[in-house]
């Protein structure tokens, strides 16, 4: 019974029984989000914390600045290319499955508060201007209280650059750094513990307020979704990966856990300082890692993006709209700025999707009723492609740069995270930043 000790194994059992407590006893699985909720609140305390010092005490310890721009530059190119290449695929798929198609919706008998609510909210979050400002939080320790991912970056970027430039003391700076982030590791290594909780009220909650039947009722499009997202990695990724010297399987056994931990929360947040702590065991540095994860959360989501283009083509079909190419072409190009416009915003799948439709008005906002109630479905698929996206998007930024231990690389994705491993973690961490 040792296997039971595994914490990937303990999140999978805890799955099925809140698949199961939802099914049976709907109204008591519909009651047990708090669970979740409190396991996805323990780890985002320390998230905001670990970019801060991850990624200050990192460009701390830079000799040469201008590496962190030409970082910076690489990864925001990387992240455009990849995430307009999800968007295509979601819109050829679309086109090709057709999964609206027979449906024949009069958006007529829709209810059309459900599109004008997430409308509204998209319209919020419009203009380039009020997003850039955004970037720039009130105070200092404001950014860190509200847990604003960039905002958090921005200030522990300034950080860094300050530090680097006051020689002597600011490496001292960066030792503390180095050391208050070993406090906040070790914090997350208990916090994880409670992952099979956390998974097992989400999943409770999910079955138990949309109901089994919820999936039946739109079952090709959830299909068509979560089908393509494992295209998308497996061949799209898997090219990348493999063009960049590891394979895309092992990388996936390798995060495992944290893919199962998102599975149950559908959350990528609840798995953030995980995965950057695995990306530098993998032989990624902390620089470049502190950089790409947490700007990825906000520029890189390709599971997002296939959702938009795949769900705006199913809304489409279904009320029976013809779109024209240029319509198509225009879904796209918006698609492209609304799929950053919204990060960090609760529900921001959905409200990125109204704020696509709302350049196509022959798509009726109303239609966003259809699948409302699936939506939570398929937020675990648009998480974990997410996060297998930023993954791989670390390593290759990180090899670009010299940056990558490649022997390291090989030897744990071939070794896999054994229980000795995770268990020894952050010390071992520890011990790799005390000899940078």
């Amino acid at each position: 019974m040792r296997f039971l000790k595994l914490l990937y194994v303990q999140v999978l059992i805890a799955i099925a029984l809140g698949v199961l407590v939802g099914a049976i006893w709907p109204e008591t699985g519909a009651k047990l989000k708090p669970l979740a909720d409190a396991f996805i609140k323990l780890v985002k305390l320390v998230i905001a914390p670990v970019i801060f010092v991850t990624v200050a005490g990192g460009i701390a310890r830079m000799s040469d600045l201008k590496k962190f721009g030409r970082v910076g530059g690489k990864t925001l190119i990387y992240f455009e290319v990849v995430s307009t290449l999800a968007l295509a695929v979601g819109l050829a798929v679309g086109l090709i499955v057709k999964p609206g198609r027979g449906f024949n919706v009069d958006p007529a008998t829709l209810d059309p508060s459900v599109g004008a609510e997430y409308a509204e909210k998209a319209a919020h979050g419009e203009g380039l201007v009020p997003w850039l400002l955004h970037l720039i939080p009130d105070t200092f320790w404001g950014a860190l209280a509200n847990g604003e991912l960039l905002q958090v970056l921005v200030i522990a970027i300034l950080t860094g650059f300050a530090c680097a430039r006051m020689g002597e003391f600011g490496d001292k700076v960066a030792d503390v750094l180095d050391q208050i982030g070993k406090v906040f590791f070790g914090i997350i290594h208990i916090v994880v513990k409670f992952a099979p909780v956390g998974a097992f009220g989400a999943m409770g909650f999910t079955i138990g307020k949309y109901g089994v039947e919820a999936l039946g009722n739109l079952a090709v499009l959830i299909g068509t979704f979560y089908l393509t997202s494992l295209l998308f990695v497996v061949v799209v990724l898997g090219l990348i990966a493999k063009m960049a010297g590891f394979s895309i399987f092992k990388f996936i056994r390798y995060i495992r856990e944290e893919l199962l931990i998102v599975l149950g929360t559908s959350s990528s947040e609840s798995v953030l300082p995980q995965i950057m702590e695995k990306l530098q065991r993998l032989g990624a540095s902390k620089t470049v890692t502190g950089l790409v994860i947490p700007t990825g959360y906000s520029f890189n989501l390709d599971g997002t993006n296939i959702y938009m283009t795949l769900a705006t083509l199913f809304l489409a079909q279904a009320t029976g709209t013809e779109l024209t190419w240029i319509q198509m072409a225009t879904i796209l190009g918006v698609a492209m700025l609304t799929s950053k416009g919204a990060s960090g915003v609760t529900g921001a799948g959905f409200i990125t999707l109204a704020a696509t439709l709302a350049v196509v008005p022959q798509v009726p906002i109303a239609a966003l009723a259809l699948i409302v109630g699936i939506d939570r479905f398929m937020s675990e698929c648009r998480a974990l492609t997410n996060l297998v996206g930023n993954g791989v998007a670390t390593l290759v930024v990180a090899r670009w740069e010299g940056e990558l231990d490649r022997e390291v690389l090989a030897r744990e994705l071939d070794r896999g995270p054994s229980p000795l491993v995770e268990a020894h973690m952050a010390d071992a961490m520890a011990k790799d930043r005390d000899g940078d």
